[in-house]
């Protein structure tokens, strides 16, 4: 089966068609989504229209989470907390009751895992080899079968190699051989939304389970509308946001009207 492999989309329409036309391209047979659907751009609802429903195989991320009130933003940086109380105001009730339907984690064909930051833990970053050999012996608690963990969250692309317990990060690019032996795999296909990425390129990856043959990818995109539109829909933090605190954000939703 040939995967496309995506996560932290976060609204951004514009990002994730280029995605979607990339993949389409390349004859990719199953959208895989490693969560964060929504917060921090205008097109939440569009993308869990997309995203949220089979046949897609989505998991839940944190941004997720926050935006039906499952956990709380106390763990978000000030302006994704700003930006996720203006999707919270914005997302439609259909797309609140698609989200609460995502599992936190899937295993598909047997070895393959799903989550979005942690294996325990949606808000957690896998950012280092000791988050990562932390993480492998959870895996190995909970998903014995799982070989391969697919992982967001940190809007970083990254393939790390787990063996006798050590793991090891190892360069990225095209056709990437996994083989098939004893050793497990952390991959991170990196971000669809490139809003806070100086790059301004969306990322994502191809998995071929039969070739067992990795691949990651960095597309163009409107970035330049995706921003204009967030910044007009109150997505984005003022210098008035910034000193007059929840309240001004609360109202995020007029701004159209008296902008």
């Amino acid at each position: 089966m040939l995967y496309g492999i995506i996560a932290d989309v976060h609204g951004n329409i514009e990002a994730l068609s280029a995605v979607q036309a990339f993949l389409a391209e390349r004859g990719v047979e199953r959208l895989i989504c490693l969560g964060d659907i929504v917060g921090y751009n205008a097109d939440s609802d569009a993308c869990v229209r997309l995203l949220a429903r089979p046949p897609v195989l989505a998991i839940a991320g944190n941004h997720d989470l926050i935006a039906i009130g499952r956990i709380g933003d106390e763990r978000c940086g000030a302006k994704a907390a700003f930006a996720l109380r203006r999707t919270r105001t914005a997302l439609s009730a259909d797309s609140k009751r698609a989200l609460a339907l995502l599992p936190k984690r899937r295993v598909i064909e047997g070895e393959i895992v799903l989550v979005h930051g942690g294996v325990a833990d949606p808000c957690q970053y896998m950012a280092s080899p000791a988050q990562i050999e932390e993480n492998a012996l959870l895996l190995r608690e909970r998903e014995p079968s799982g070989r391969i963990c697919f992982f967001g969250h940190t809007h970083i692309q990254a393939l790390y190699e787990i063996e006798a317990g050590v793991a090891t990060a190892r360069p990225i690019g095209e056709r990437v051989s996994l083989g098939r032996g004893r050793q497990r795999f952390f991959i991170n296909p990196g971000s669809v939304d490139a809003a806070r990425r100086s790059d301004k390129l969306a990322e994502l990856a191809v998995f071929d389970s039969w070739r067992q043959e990795i691949s990651f990818y960095r597309v163009p995109y409107d970035h330049e509308r995706s921003e204009r539109r967030a910044a007009e829909e109150g997505y984005r933090m003022t210098w008035l946001d910034r000193h007059f605190g929840t309240a001004r954000g609360a109202l995020a939703h007029l701004r159209p009207r008296w902008r």
